[in-house]
């Protein structure tokens, strides 16, 4: 049995009329055309939000996010903040001024080994437990 196509070769339309063998003229346009007359029984049912406007964007100058640091990644860059001058050693106690360093908060994932003294605006629970544990503090 010939394919469909192979049936029609020759024939200028292949059965389909003038207009709606050209472009998407069958299925109603391309996208999101016709959604407010053949596509309204799909938008009602599966995009019933299509209209209107949605929630709001706050202007990027209002919003203030945080810049946080773990304190595993405080130990893992101590040297590095001695190096750029934002920390200092004394013996093997370290005092680090994250506040300086442009850091907002002290977070308590992962471990640290080593006393730190650290200056910082906020810190959580567990990375101030974390810091005392090993023998440092914080000063806020």
């Amino acid at each position: 049995m010939p394919s469909r196509t192979k049936k029609f070769r020759g024939s200028r339309t292949h059965g389909r009329g003038k207009k709606s063998g050209r472009g998407a003229g069958i299925i109603g346009g391309r996208g999101n055309a016709g959604i407010g007359k053949t596509g309204k029984i799909w938008m009602l049912k599966y995009d019933r939000d299509h209209y209107g406007h949605h929630g709001f964007k706050r202007p990027q100058s209002v919003v203030e996010a945080n810049t946080t640091i773990n304190v595993c990644e405080l130990r893992k860059n101590l040297e590095r903040f001695v190096a750029e001058g934002f920390a200092a050693k004394d013996g093997d106690k370290y005092t680090v001024d994250l506040t300086k360093a442009g850091i907002d908060k002290l977070l308590g994932s992962g471990n640290i080994d080593v006393a730190v003294v650290v200056t910082v605006a906020e810190t959580s629970a567990k990375a101030k437990e974390k810091i005392e544990v090993a023998g440092g503090s914080i000063a806020e």
